[in-house]
């Protein structure tokens, strides 16, 4: 369905769009772990997925301009079944990751002021950022166009700090990780398990296609907001991952490390007053607020097309009251779920004992968005192939040698990716997160049942 009504979306809010889903500010911590041989990954990650990855996001959002997006080029590849179990795995994705930021904005408050927040304050606190986030995200693409502008400033604002104060830190104090030989750049052995964690800092491109309806001329406008924003994060990654690598000795850096982490590292050796560390978690925490914003408006856009279509249930395919085109139910729906998630939060940790169980089955969230990949690199090759006649204004270069690269590669990282999310090799050998393994199976089951149930929904009519 077309949107109606004056577009405001412009080619500026487009990048900086571009530049707010994608770029991931708590994720440079995590990849500087890695060690200097991270260049190489990111490097290799670049040329290998994210170029890509960039390339047919580009080509199948100006050539199929509608709002179903991600789902909307499966279901015409490979048919309703397949769109089906991406639009699911697309959805579920983002009502655990709401919850999974709802839960870390506490903690963020709690390391900032040095405090911790009983739970009978910090459980109405998660829900009200929950429920920010549900409001937000049943207003259209351009009215929350200032709101993302805003967040994608006071993200580069804190790559570029941390890029900044890591080489100075490093001018200042000496390199904290040195590179003494081109070896030290080469990856180790187990190395190949953080490829997840660069992967996924590298997507969202499809979610700006998703905002053709708003855009004066999309077919123009996405693939330069794509082009530009594609740049521009792949140089805030490197950059500030660079500063936490060069200034912070290996030792101090885990996968798990967050954004604070490293601010309160750098602000307390060089004596920087602590006010600073409780702006940059305030900018931080407005930041996660509107990352889910902005994903919430593809991805909701996603789930009510994939309802029209009989993929996904009813519910998410009811509009804003008064709108043809701004989804409610997906928007109810997410906060309803991600609100029984955080609930049921305290309830793990009081029976486990263990808050990392928790946390594991929060990390479903990666491997479900992951999984909703898989399939888009092979359906831009079938439409290539099933629907040669379709005007594409971006058209992918190359004969059928880098197109086979361009579909197969891609999908092949994507695999090892849920792979070493899953299991990982440790000195004392393979180690496997059941929890995250049951979490799974359990979403491919009930992603088989939806897909079964719609799709006899879709027969009787």
């Amino acid at each position: 369905m077309e949107k109606t009504g004056k577009k405001k979306f412009r080619l500026f809010d487009a990048v900086l769009a571009a530049v707010c889903i994608i770029l991931v500010v708590e994720a440079a911590a995590p990849s500087a772990a890695i060690g200097n041989s991270q260049y190489f990954w990111w490097l290799l990650m670049l040329v290998a997925f994210f170029l890509p990855y960039g390339l047919v996001s580009a080509e199948l959002g100006t050539t199929y301009t509608g709002e179903g997006g991600l789902f909307d080029w499966v279901n015409r590849a490979f048919g309703r079944r397949w769109g089906s179990r991406v639009a699911w795995y697309y959805w579920v994705n983002f009502a655990l990751w709401m919850a999974s930021l709802a839960v870390l904005s506490i903690s963020v408050i709690e390391q900032a002021f040095s405090i911790e927040i009983p739970l009978y304050v910090a459980l109405p606190a998660e829900l009200a950022f929950i429920w920010i986030v549900s409001y937000l995200s049943n207003h259209s693409v351009a009215e929350s166009a200032i709101l993302i502008n805003i967040a994608t400033i006071f993200k580069i604002l804190i790559m570029v700090a941390l890029g900044v104060l890591g080489i100075y830190f490093a001018l200042t104090f000496g390199a904290a990780n040195p590179i003494t030989s081109p070896a030290d750049l080469l990856p180790s052995a187990d190395g190949i398990s953080f490829i997840g964690i660069i992967i996924f800092n590298f997507l969202g491109f499809e979610v700006v296609t998703t905002f053709a309806g708003e855009m004066e001329n999309p077919k123009k406008q996405i693939p330069k907001a794509l082009l530009l924003g594609g740049i521009l994060v792949a140089f805030f990654y490197i950059f500030a991952s660079f500063g936490i690598g060069v200034a912070i000795p290996l030792d101090e850096l885990t996968a798990s490390g967050g954004l604070l982490d490293s601010f309160a590292f750098f602000f307390d050796n060089l004596g920087i007053a602590s006010v600073f560390l409780i702006i940059v978690a305030l900018m931080f925490i407005y930041t996660l607020i509107i990352n889910l914003l902005s994903w919430a408006l593809g991805v909701n856009y996603v789930a009510m097309y994939a309802a029209d279509s009989n993929a996904l249930p009813k519910v998410f395919s009811r509009r804003k009251k008064g709108t043809e085109d701004v989804p409610f139910g997906a928007s109810m729906v997410n906060g309803v779920v991600a609100s029984v998630l955080v609930c049921i939060a305290p309830l793990i940790t009081m029976v486990t004992g263990d808050e990392e169980i928790f946390w594991s089955f929060f990390a479903l969230q990666i491997i479900t968005l992951l999984a909703s990949y898989l399939i888009l690199f092979p359906a831009f090759r079938k439409l290539r192939r099933t629907d040669p006649n379709a005007e594409r204004p971006f058209k992918v270069g190359g004969g059928p040698v880098l197109l086979n690269l361009i579909t197969w590669v891609p999908m092949v990282l994507l695999v090892l990716s849920l792979f070493f999310c899953i299991t990982w090799p440790e000195e004392e050998g393979w180690v496997v997160d059941w929890t995250l393994l049951v979490g799974a199976v359990v979403a491919v089951l009930a992603g088989e049942v939806i897909a079964a149930v719609t799709g006899r929904q879709k027969d009787r009519e």
